[in-house]
């Protein structure tokens, strides 16, 4: 009889709780990431990350220092200089879909270097001064925002995680003086373009 009684009771308070704040019972999902034509970008796919030039007559693209890879620093150049990366969700998902605001580790689209036990994820090197390949999972998380200035281009930032409870706040990436990619430079407003192979 008290089974019963706490299982009705239940019952009524989730149903209080989903006509009063269906919002918390039916959570949308963020918005899609979208390319430049206007697909969403899916987890796992080959994309280019494009910036405009500061003077706005070519168009950039993220790369690295070596094609090696290993132990690169991550740079912004021109676009036929361009290596494509992938972006898988840092909390596992059925979706498929990058979205907007979720943890994301960044790779570029290349073999790791096993010999060095080097992964081409990107990370913040130790100094936190620069972008560079090496990460490890789930320590390595990047996020993409949309650019409140101008909605056809994104934020790229470096969310840290120092601690396991620690909710840290979430850095701009943008390009210092020699065209490094770096935390709290400015934002670079990026846009993502499907890689043709």
């Amino acid at each position: 009889m008290e089974i019963t009684k706490f299982l009705g009771f239940s019952f009524l308070l989730f149903a209080f709780a989903a006509t009063s704040f269906p919002e918390a019972v039916h959570a949308k999902d963020a918005a899609a990431v979208l390319d430049v034509f206007g697909h969403e970008v899916q987890a796992g796919a080959r994309y280019l990350i494009v910036a405009p030039s500061t003077d706005n007559t070519t168009t950039l693209a993220v790369t690295a220092t070596s094609k090696i890879i290993c132990n690169s620093d991550v740079i912004l150049s021109t676009l036929n200089e361009s290596l494509p990366i992938t972006f898988s969700p840092a909390i596992k998902s059925n979706d498929g879909v990058i979205r907007e605001g979720s943890y994301l580790n960044v790779n570029f689209d290349a073999p790791s270097c096993r010999m060095g036990g080097v992964t081409t994820m990107w990370m913040i090197e130790s100094e936190g001064l620069i972008v560079t390949t090496g990460g490890v999972d789930r320590l390595n998380r990047f996020k993409i925002t949309k650019y409140e200035g101008d909605n056809s281009f994104y934020q790229l930032s470096f969310c840290p995680m120092s601690e396991p409870f620690c909710e840290c706040s979430c850095v701009p990436v943008g390009v210092n003086s020699d065209k490094h990619l770096a935390p709290n430079v400015g934002p670079l407003l990026v846009m993502f373009e499907p890689d043709a192979y």
